[in-house]
């Protein structure tokens, strides 16, 4: 039982830390273009000249 003493305020800093983590990437433009990052993916621009 006294270990919750460390776990539960552990538990809450790294539930805080994984938030801090997203609101940065959301305040830093990670998540804007989810289509475009997409669509890159599977493009096949990157393919050499014979196999076209």
């Amino acid at each position: 039982m006294n270990v919750l003493v460390y776990l539960v305020p552990l538990a809450l800093a790294l539930g805080g830390l994984g938030l801090a983590a997203f609101l940065w990437a959301l305040r830093n433009g990670q998540f804007d273009d989810l289509d475009g990052a997409a669509w890159r993916a599977i493009s096949d621009d990157d393919l050499p000249e014979d196999e076209r």
